[in-house]
């Protein structure tokens, strides 16, 4: 799944959950929270495979459940410190998400096997023949059905995301306008 994908994926089942557990919509700092954790095993992972080739795919270390576990144990773990353990669910949420909308695909397909990244180093890695660059991995892009339906996800969260009064452009603005007060 592509960036757009994640976030938005992420962003509707956070404000769902937001919605359902609090009955507002996400906080500025949740929403951006979720989105970090959306794009968080990719930022780890593609640099390391394809930049620096640490790791052996694009998909291993930070796209392991185990790894996910440790992240978001830790995330709770700061965030209960700091009175703010809602932080760590935000985060948790977008990060799962992206686990499980990178096995969607070969769920879909029955390719179950092509998910053993999810307990790597447990299981070997599947075999892949797109861990290149960043440059051709975006030169590889096609409009897929699939492409399309994360399109369509996209539309829905800027939809959602509009619903809820825009979280995290609206924090950002209230702290410009914070500053902007303190220096008059």
């Amino acid at each position: 799944m592509w960036p757009w994908g994640h976030a938005a994926v992420g962003y509707l089942l956070y404000s769902l959950y937001s919605h359902r557990t609090y009955n507002q919509p996400p906080t500025s700092m949740a929403a951006i929270l979720a989105g970090v954790g959306t794009q968080f095993p990719d930022l780890i992972d593609k640099p390391l495979a394809w930049s620096v080739a640490v790791l052996p795919t694009g998909r291993s270390l930070a796209h392991s459940l185990i790894t996910a576990s440790l992240v978001i144990t830790l995330a709770r773990t700061v965030s209960r410190r700091y009175n703010r353990s809602g932080y760590a669910v935000a985060f948790g949420i977008g990060y799962l998400s992206h686990l499980a909308a990178d096995g969607l695909h070969p769920v879909i397909k029955g390719d179950f096997a092509s998910l053993t990244y999810l307990t790597w180093p447990l299981l070997p890695l599947p075999v892949s023949d797109t861990d290149k660059s960043f440059l051709a991995h975006f030169l590889a892009f096609e409009f897929r059905p699939f492409t399309l339906l994360e399109f369509g996800l996209v539309a829905l969260a800027l939809i959602v995301w509009w619903y809820d009064d825009i979280p995290g452009v609206r924090g950002l603005q209230h702290l410009l306008q914070n500053e902007r007060t303190v220096r008059e």
